[in-house]
């Protein structure tokens, strides 16, 4: 093969590289914000925004170590030596069987590992090209692979629910709640904190090895850090909390970095009963006359403003939703002011999740990409690793992004109040459970999914409220499902759709 050859290859691999990252992103990304919009802790609008960012920034700026690694030794580069444009076929068929089971998922409102869509996907094309026999079918493959599906959400949901149940007899069933939770918020900013850095740089910065940080230096490095920022918060928010809720202070958001120095500020009056109610249905009427004009009357500018807003404006809460109201009465509610306290650790929980989601899944679209491109300008086999530009990396995460804006309302609709009734200190128990699942798997060898551990987490959670049936087990049952179908589903399709191209008819 000479360079620069198969450049229609090379273009069909951008495209399909895009759309498998608006896959990832419409899917896994809403995994990190879904608890926190269910809760009611953020709004849809408000998250996408947030994961915009944070997504964006993990991607582009750290993504290029873990995008490196072309086939997460499933199969071996070496085989396409002798051809190396077979490489490139096969890597474009793989992304293209992952962007289509992710997408499909994702409109069917099922959350899959686009890690193990895109390690199907290429474990499909290598059965096809060169027999199974160049499969790593052992636990360093695809055994691995299988045994995360129960691992997982297992040790996901023991972790979470232990976090909530603590969080449950320490704060929540006090008799005086919210100043117990005002004096835990230090406490769970810290734990927070810590355990998202370490999650941060042991799983999503690809250079600690290089630099020699063993796993303890970077605990320790995390928990300085998170002592810091917890003494700052004891002096800043917590007091922030303390005026706005029992002073009932007019104070805003931003005032919480700096409340020490800010004086008295004006009493915000209660409201009569009679007051709210005017309230409700005051909103009520309002939203029942904000109705949105048909398509077809609107003009274009409406249209693409339709197009692209309308992935923020739906509602996934399911709070009112009859099917689920059994469910969501089993839970215990408790004091609202209290359950205030856990939205900030929430929301700090969910961005350090994306952050560190973007710098690893964004090698399942960009990592094929990077292998083409270097067969493309090469002429020959990478080897296991490719060179990944910057422009590759940022072509990526802008589809992720995509994704989440436009389509991820699928997910989050199906990962929160769909499986079990969401307050945000169970979305807090939840988010911070998986994050220290993954940093504590990740140093022990295990195979977890961010995917598997945030549903495990839910229902986890969802059992601390001492009643079987509060848990939606139809769709979890779905769910796991799902994750069963993904690596036989996109390795089927890779597979057929190579060996297709690979041995048809063409013209001498």
């Amino acid at each position: 093969m000479q360079p620069h050859e198969y450049t229609y290859i090379y273009v069909l691999a951008l495209i399909f590289s895009f759309a498998d990252a608006y896959g990832i992103g419409a899917n896994d990304v809403a995994n990190s914000f879904a608890t926190s919009v269910s809760s009611g802790t953020l709004t849809l609008g408000q998250a996408t925004c947030i994961a915009i960012v944070t997504e964006f920034c993990g991607a582009f700026f750290l993504g290029s170590g873990t995008s490196a690694t072309i086939s997460g030794g499933i199969i071996s580069t070496s085989l396409f030596t002798k051809q190396p444009e077979i490489l490139m076929l096969g890597m474009t068929t793989s992304v293209f069987a992952s962007a289509t089971w992710v997408i499909f998922a994702t409109s069917r409102g099922w959350p899959v590992s686009s890690t193990h869509s895109i390690t199907g996907a290429i474990v499909g094309m290598g059965i096809a090209s060169y027999g199974s026999h160049t499969v790593k079918w052992g636990y360093n493959g695809i055994a691995k692979i299988v045994t995360s599906w129960f691992v997982s959400p297992l040790i996901a949901a023991v972790v979470s629910s232990i976090i909530y149940m603590v969080t449950k007899y320490v704060v929540l069933e006090s008799k005086n709640s919210f100043k117990r939770g005002l004096m835990a918020i230090p406490v769970y900013i810290f734990v927070t904190v810590w355990v998202c850095l370490s999650f941060i740089i042991s799983k999503g910065i690809p250079g600690t090895k290089a630099v020699k940080i063993s796993f303890k230096e970077i605990v320790g490095i995390s928990a300085a850090a998170a002592l810091g920022v917890s003494i700052i918060t004891y002096f800043t928010y917590a007091q922030w909390l303390r005026r706005k809720i029992i002073g009932r202070e007019d104070l805003k958001w931003y005032h919480a970095f700096f409340t020490p120095f800010i004086g008295k500020r004006p009493v915000i009056p209660e409201l009569s009963d009679e007051e709210i109610e005017a309230a409700v249905a005051k909103e009520s009427k309002e939203k029942q006359n904000d109705v949105q004009p048909d398509i077809n009357e609107m003009n274009l500018i409406q249209k693409v403003k339709h197009f692209i807003l309308r992935g923020v404006k739906q509602d996934v809460r399911n709070i009112g939703n009859p099917r689920l109201a059994s469910i969501h009465a089993r839970a215990k509610k408790y004091d609202n002011d209290t359950e205030y306290l856990f939205q900030f650790v929430q929301v700090l929980t969910a961005c350090a999740a994306s952050f560190a989601h973007g710098s690893n899944d964004v090698a399942n679209a960009v990592g094929p990409i990077a292998a083409v491109a270097s067969v493309w300008s090469t002429g020959t086999v990478p080897g296991d690793k490719s060179v990944v530009k910057s422009w590759n990396l940022a072509f990526c995460a802008v589809g992720i992004d995509f994704g989440l804006a436009t389509y991820g309302y699928h997910i989050m609709r199906t990962l929160g109040n769909n499986i079990t009734y969401t307050t945000p200190s169970r979305g807090f128990a939840a988010e911070l459970g998986t994050a220290l699942t993954i940093v504590t798997a990740s140093k022990l060898g295990l195979p977890v999914s961010t995917t598997h551990c945030i549903t495990g987490a839910m229902v986890g959670v969802g059992l601390c409220n001492g009643d079987m049936k509060a848990i939606n087990w139809k769709m979890f049952a779905i769910c796991f499902l799902s994750w069963v179908l993904t690596l036989p589903a996109a390795g089927l399709i890779s597979g057929l759709l190579f060996a297709l191209v690979a041995h048809a008819p063409h013209l001498n």
